[in-house]
């Protein structure tokens, strides 16, 4: 089994953006389906697809819906910094505020996950 933690740092301004959230849900996915340990961080710009992909009218809905198990979270500073502290707050994606107010990276490779970036 492996373990891999995907970080989604593309904001939501481009057609290019969205295909890279896109291809991070999409290996999620796979890795789900292999049984493998999989989770996924927004960072960064990529706070911004939280309040996006929540939306049931949003495309990609049913693709975040089938991983959002295995979605560990937020930044919280992130969250704030790029205005979408209140949606996520109100989803239920947790907020991540390991180190300085941000997810830890450090704490997925200490424990033996490969960390994907989008």
């Amino acid at each position: 089994m492996e373990k891999v933690a995907i970080v989604v740092l593309a904001g939501t301004e481009s057609h290019e953006s969205l295909g890279r959230v896109v291809n991070a849900l999409e290996l999620a996915k796979e890795l789900q389906e292999h049984g493998d340990e999989v989770k996924i961080v927004f960072d960064g710009a990529g706070t911004e697809w939280i309040p996006e992909l929540e939306d049931d009218e949003h495309d990609v809905h049913p693709l975040y819906t089938a991983v959002q198990d295995n979605i560990h979270g937020a930044c919280r500073f992130c969250a704030k910094a790029f205005g979408v502290f209140k949606e996520i707050k109100e989803s239920d994606v947790d907020l991540l505020d390991e180190y300085d107010q941000h997810p830890s990276l450090r704490n997925f490779i200490v424990d033996g996950y490969q960390v994907v970036t989008f």
